[in-house]
């Protein structure tokens, strides 16, 4: 907790832990949705990412992935717990995530696998007054791989897109007019 105890939390600190999630669900959707501008407007213009296999920044890290995300059929990543510590202007949040990948062939584990791991962000709140990531470490704890029946994701009556087209874009039209969320 930060110097408040934790009977006392007030509605200020839960607005921000809130709003630092909401960030984290944001950089979710920006990777499974392959929306370059919802995961860059998720961190602060000199972040940096240490990614598995890559450390830089934002913008790097954007050019380092997409290459591989548009290999796959999908990606899904999945949040459970989520802890986050305010002190003031900064956070420290830990996040941990389930990330599927699916693509051919069907049965490689370079192609087909869940993800096990937890995001640790430093979180800063700044000029204009928006919490966003100034530092990210992705912490990999274990991979499965797993196996892609036929009708996998994407198949259903109405089907998952990997982009812009999702249908969760045109709702969120519905409700400001330009289909951004968040």
């Amino acid at each position: 907790m930060t110097k408040m105890t934790e009977e006392h939390v007030g509605l200020s600190e839960l607005l921000d832990r809130q709003a630092i999630r909401d960030v984290v669900l944001r950089y979710c959707r920006g990777i499974d949705r392959m929306d370059r501008d919802l995961v860059r407007a998720c961190y602060h213009s000199d972040a940096i990412d240490h990614h598995v296999g890559f450390s830089g920044t934002v913008d790097e890290f954007i050019e380092w992935c997409w290459p591989g995300l548009a290999q796959m059929h999908g990606t899904r990543h999945v949040m459970s717990n989520h802890l986050c510590e305010v002190s003031r202007d900064a956070a420290v949040a830990e996040s941990y995530v389930l990330t599927y990948h699916w693509g051919d062939p069907a049965d490689g584990l370079s192609r087909n696998f869940v993800g096990h791991g937890r995001y640790v962000d430093r979180f800063e709140r700044r000029e204009d007054r928006v919490w966003r990531i100034a530092e990210r470490r992705v912490i990999a704890e274990l991979i499965t791989e797993i196996g892609i029946p036929p009708g996998s994701p994407g198949s259903g009556p109405v089907p998952g897109r990997g982009d812009r087209t999702d249908p969760v874009y045109a709702m969120a039209s519905e409700l400001d007019g330009d289909g951004v969320i968040g």
